[in-house]
């Protein structure tokens, strides 16, 4: 089922560090946000259990695999998806404007922003999606693939003890766990699972760290503040209302699974990036006739929630976040996935940016 929202007048200057116009607030295309980890008592527990046992939990996760593959149409001449709702397009300031250039496909530095982010999955066993974080007054935000928040699968409001980990390798946490405080998601999606709108902004506590100290035979956790996620890694910006097939993308996530023909391109350890310029595309089992694809050979499993970034600087490792994987395709029957798919970012994916980057998540130790 679609809702038709007519977008109406320009906001400008919304936010102090950067101008831009969007469309007017519409109630209907932002429900009420869904609380992940309410009390600071309850984002400890969630952290400690991610730490327990020298992060046992983080390393057993396996890649989540709800939805990865779409039935996928694609029409590489269309400047925007058919029926896609749009304004103007504009841009929400990163973390990194100022220095802001183009890359090339060559020699890719890797963003920082970019990491996994972790929760138990229907099967009461823990997985991970891809996340990035993005530039906000209180650098407090991730976003993800909307299916790698809410529960669709058990039909329940949100995964269980939801996390983000940037630059997360084999238990390591450079940067730290920041344990999700509340979900943001569009109307469309949270109750008609609409997957033109499978997209989630996260905000997040302040990072922590585990420390650890040996009592007898045992080791004590002990969680240290480790500061707000956009000071750490920075945060990138956000497009919408791109014209398709004018700029390339960068996607970067980390796949992992087999190919339809049983290869198996990625182990999901790593960060991968795929190149390209998007496309419109449709996905009609996922009631998604307004999606963009690119070309890419990323397998599903762990790609969920891929950033894709428009004007990427390999100098500052920043650009705009026009869009997030919600699954993978092999368009051409060969037994290989070609295609990666996302929402169209338009003036409604910016109005639920807008109500999650305007609420402040705290430390919780």
């Amino acid at each position: 089922m679609k809702r038709m929202i007519a977008l109406g007048g320009a906001v400008a200057g919304m936010l102090a560090y950067a101008a831009f116009a969007a469309p007017a607030a519409t109630a209907k295309s932002v429900p009420a946000p869904k609380t992940l980890a309410q009390t600071n008592f309850a984002a400890k527990q969630v952290a400690a259990f991610w730490f327990a046992e020298r992060a046992a939990n983080l390393q057993k996760a396996t890649p989540y695999a709800v939805e990865t593959t779409v039935s996928t149409k694609v029409k590489h001449k269309s400047t925007v998806p058919t029926g896609a709702a749009t304004t103007k397009p504009g841009l929400v300031g990163s973390s990194g404007d100022q220095k802001q250039s183009s890359a090339t496909a060559k020699n890719v530095n890797l963003p920082r922003t970019v990491g996994k982010v972790f929760f138990i999955g229907a099967d009461g066993k823990p997985h991970w999606c891809t996340g990035t974080a993005l530039q906000g007054r209180y650098k407090n935000i991730v976003a993800t693939a909307g299916h790698c928040v809410f529960d669709v699968k058990r039909n329940r409001a949100t995964l269980d003890r939801w996390v983000f980990v940037p630059g997360y390798y084999k238990g390591k946490t450079p940067w730290g766990i920041y344990v999700g405080k509340t979900a943001y998601t569009h109307y469309d999606f949270s109750v008609y699972e609409d997957g033109d709108r499978n997209y989630a902004f996260v905000t997040v506590y302040n990072g922590v760290q585990a420390e650890w100290e040996k009592q007898g035979r045992s080791w004590k956790l002990t969680l240290k503040d480790a500061g707000r996620l956009g000071d750490n890694v920075g945060g990138q910006g956000l497009a919408y209302n791109q014209k398709l097939g004018a700029q390339p993308v960068f996607v970067f996530g980390y796949p992992s699974g087999s190919h339809p023909d049983g290869n198996f391109a990625f182990t999901g350890q790593t960060l991968k990036w795929s190149y390209g310029k998007p496309f419109a595309a449709q996905a009609p089992a996922q009631k998604a006739e307004n999606l963009q694809g690119i070309k890419s050979a990323f397998t599903g499993e762990g790609a969920l929630g891929s950033a894709w970034l428009l004007k990427y600087s390999n100098a500052t490792r920043l650009g705009y976040l026009n869009g997030v994987t919600i699954g993978v395709a092999d368009t051409d029957g060969n037994g290989r996935y070609d295609t990666s798919v996302s929402p169209y970012f338009d003036g409604e994916t910016l109005q639920v940016y807008q109500a999650a980057e305007k609420n402040w998540s705290g430390k919780i130790v």
